[in-house]
């Protein structure tokens, strides 16, 4: 052993990684740096350093020039290789160096996984799968261009109703009503339960909890859908997520805004049953939590890097501690007792006022909590979630290896409704992968034609109302770690404070007036102006056989 050191050979730094097992790697321009010091001080997972460096210089000079070395220090900027600050490729440093002297650059040939899985733990992160492949929303077309033989309507100039309901619709036979001459009566002596319906534009913000969000997200979503219900006039919801939520939310007018989220670890539901008597609005809906797309199987997870003062004292909880909620309901060991027991008790909590749903991970068993459903008049719609879901931690073996695709599910759902009788009773909501390419008004029309009766976007409202900065290739993806580098994810002061809750509220309202007119683009040649063409699909095609098949819609190529 000594004759080894003596000879120089260190077999610790055998074990050191190179920078090209890196997913990114630096890219540094020392003759653009001017040593300001911008890009190691922005970023948020210390990935590259300062550090001085002794540079071996040859040089020539003098009548007869006589190459002499020399030997200078000179300051650099080094990218760490260290697994546990790996650079994610966010790009902050980019965006603050006033010289565009640095920028990560990706590299395909990374060995990330083979090194990141320490202490015997998964790989946890947030953000979306690693999959930059075309989703099956993406390749579906709409091909029923009405003409001749069914006049196409105007998008620009006729009239639109683009919206849907949130709630069980009863059948006309069904519902308590009789007529008397020319007038609709109201049959008081029926003994029959109404269900609470509301009507809701078809695309609805997701949820995502105070907690998972920053205070300036959560807010500048919120204002951003109070500002579509009462100037815009566009009936917006906005799931609250697993929680609870701000104490002066539950109180205000705007409460009806909002579905409100029960998960099984029931996160700040002391402070939502506290304010119950002090409600002065119904929220839009109650979501029960049984499963997210991009983790099936797992619970949810608020890291303890999250979990600070304001998050404590809205979940009830000690801080700096992982609020881990269990996969399922603890209290419920089968669907049928979660619909008798859940369902039932929300509704009689907002005394049948408000529509109460389930969420559920798109799996194949989607469609056994679906039959259960139909037959229980107090459900009000099914949401799933599908394996393309945005997820704020989860493992990454959840995220890659597990769910299943939102279309072909929905589908499967849909045409169980159409064998039943029920497909305009029981309104179905799909999520995950919404707008994962960016073309949110096409995929959620697409999902309607299919049978949803609307659709709820998480991800996608992030990067599009504060430019999220994470990506399918990995890229990013802190939402896990409370390091967001846009201060959209994190509980951190010092990040959240980069984020304008105005300027998201804005964005906010952009989005969805410009989902707006692409849909009633989309609808218009279809001829569809009252109401949504639900499950319509005879207007879709794709350009492969299989999954035409699949989802029994058109084959075009």
């Amino acid at each position: 052993m000594e004759s080894t050191a003596r000879a120089g050979i260190d077999y610790r730094a055998n074990h050191a990684l190179t920078i090209k097992e890196f997913p990114y790697i630096i890219r540094w321009r020392d003759d653009r740096c001017k040593r300001c010091g911008s890009c190691t001080a922005v970023c948020p997972v210390r990935a590259i350093v300062p550090a001085v460096r002794v540079q071996r210089v040859v040089s020539s000079e003098g009548a007869t020039p006589t190459p002499t070395a020399k030997r200078r220090v000179v300051h650099v900027v080094e990218q760490v290789n260290d697994m546990e600050r790996y650079c994610t490729g966010c790009s902050v440093c980019a965006l603050v160096c006033p010289n565009e002297a640095i920028y990560p650059e990706f590299n395909p040939q990374n060995k990330f996984l083979h090194y990141k899985n320490k202490g015997g733990e998964g790989y946890k992160r947030g953000g979306r799968r690693n999959d930059p492949s075309i989703s099956t929303l993406d390749r579906i077309k709409f091909t029923r261009i009405s003409m001749l033989t069914d006049p196409a309507l105007d998008a620009g100039r006729h009239e639109f109703r683009v919206r849907t309901y949130l709630g069980r619709i009863l059948s006309p036979d069904r519902l308590p009503l009789s007529v008397q001459g020319d007038m609709l009566q109201v049959d008081r002596g029926k003994d029959i339960f109404i269900p609470p319906v509301r009507e809701i534009y078809p695309i609805m913000i997701g949820s995502m909890s105070v907690g998972a969000l920053s205070p300036p997200m959560w807010e500048g979503l919120a204002m951003g859908v109070t500002y579509l219900n009462e100037i815009e006039k566009m009936p917006v919801v906005m799931c609250s997520g697993e929680g609870g939520m701000p104490p002066r939310l539950l109180r205000s007018r705007f409460l009806k805004y909002f579905v409100i989220q029960i998960a099984s670890g029931y996160f700040g539901w002391d402070e939502i049953i506290h304010a119950l008597p002090n409600m002065v609005e119904d929220p839009a809906g109650i979501e029960i939590k049984y499963g997210q797309g991009a983790k099936p199987g797992d619970g949810g997870l608020l890291m303890a890097q999250k979990v600070l003062k304001l998050i404590a004292g809205i979940r009830g909880v000690p801080m700096y501690v992982d609020l881990a909620s269990p996969p399922t309901h603890q209290t419920k060991y089968s669907i049928e007792e979660a619909v008798a027991k859940m369902i039932q008790s929300m509704s009689m909590a907002w005394g049948f006022r408000v529509p109460v749903y389930p969420k559920i991970s798109g799996t194949k068993t989607a469609r056994a909590v679906l039959n259960n459903l139909a037959r229980n008049p107090y459900a009000a719609a099914l949401s799933i979630d599908g394996e393309d879901g945005g997820t704020g931690a989860a493992y990454n073996v959840s995220m890659d290896k597990m769910g299943h695709p939102i279309a072909s599910n929905l589908r499967d759902c849909y045409l169980d409704l159409v064998k039943q009788g029920k497909q305009n009773e029981l309104p179905l909501i799909a999520a995950g992968g919404v707008g994962k390419k960016g073309n949110l008004a096409a995929n959620a029309a697409a999902l309607i034609m299919l049978g949803a009766s609307a659709v709820s976007i998480g991800k996608y409202i992030m990067q599009a109302a504060a430019e999220c900065l994470g990506d399918e290739y990995n890229r990013c993806n802190l939402c896990n770690t409370g390091k967001c580098p846009r201060g959209i994810t994190t509980q951190d002061p010092k990040l959240y404070r980069r984020l304008d809750s105005a300027k998201v509220a804005e964005r906010v309202v952009e989005v969805f007036k410009a989902a707006d007119v692409e849909l009633k683009k989309i609808f218009a040649p279809m001829g569809r102006s009252t109401e949504l063409p639900i499950g319509m699909s005879d207007g879709l095609s794709i350009d492969d056989k299989a999954m035409a098949d699949r989802l029994e819609i058109n084959y075009a190529c």
